[in-house]
């Protein structure tokens, strides 16, 4: 009896509903009317969320990837226009280290699920040179992982879904803590499945752009600054919480000197 379900509902009810994402990758994913009525409904919803008094002026502080584009940057602050009072478009790096009080010699990398994006920070707000979007992230992940699993086990019935629930539970890289044995369905019955290793090949795939993204950033700082920018990498979004990630980081930068890499 309603035009849309929003978040936790609609992933609930996605088998029987046409989803949409219209902010699949941090930016209108279409230009299409539909996709923006969508985004509209979506931007509506979280304001009213917050459950804001009649004469209460509403402001929107929106992160976007590290390098979307002006235009679609424009797009999408016109859109918050029409919904809250006031709108700011910021690079979601940049809203970490703002929140962590990191704004100087600081390396934020920030995985999310469209998109990676790797910021340095040198006390201002950081143009396009200081920023690198990645368009590997937690759905990369989860592809990877689908295709890793199937690739040992075909009988198993998988999808996108089922390789994200694995990968929540089990994501490391780096030396395994535990085995990781995850309740499949095949043919409609419950199999349990060793799959320590594709995760491991998934999350892992993450790392060689990202630790190549960290050294470029590393040598647009100053030389007197290096040390200190070494000292404060800084992981965040739902990517962080990868077991294992902080020491692996640590250890390919080591050519570099001794790094500090923290999870947030």
């Amino acid at each position: 009896g309603r035009p849309y379900v929003v978040g936790d509902e609609a992933f609930e009810m996605r088998s029987y509903l046409d989803v949409r994402y219209p902010l699949q990758d941090g930016v209108l994913s279409e230009i299409s009317d539909r996709d923006i009525e969508v985004a509209r409904h979506l931007l509506t919803h979280v304001v009213k969320s917050a459950d804001p008094a009649p004469n209460d002026e509403i402001c929107a502080v929106i992160g976007v990837p590290a390098r979307a584009s002006a235009a679609n940057k424009a797009l999408l602050l016109k859109m918050a226009q029409e919904v809250v009072h006031t709108a700011l478009v910021v690079s979601e790096p940049f809203m970490v280290g703002y929140g962590l009080d990191k704004l100087i010699n600081t390396i934020i990398v920030d995985i999310g699920a469209g998109t990676t994006d790797i910021c340095a920070l040198k006390g201002t707000v950081p143009g396009p040179e200081d920023q690198v979007t990645l368009t590997k992230a937690g759905n990369y992940v989860d592809e990877r992982l689908q295709n890793a699993i199937l690739e040992r086990h075909p009988e198993l019935q998988m999808n996108v879904n089922v390789a994200c629930a694995v990968k929540e539970q089990f994501s490391f890289v780096g030396t395994p803590t535990e085995v990781a044995s995850f309740e499949f369905r095949a043919a409609g019955k419950p199999v349990r499945v060793n799959v320590t290793e594709p995760v491991k090949v998934a999350c892992e795939a993450l790392m060689p752009d990202i630790i190549e993204s960290i050294e470029t950033l590393l040598r647009s700082f100053q030389p007197e600054y290096q040390a200190s920018v070494l000292q404060n990498i800084v992981f965040a979004g739902g990517g962080s919480r990868i077991r294992g990630l902080a020491p692996y980081v640590r250890e390919k930068l080591r050519p570099f000197g001794d790094a500090e890499v923290t999870c947030v």
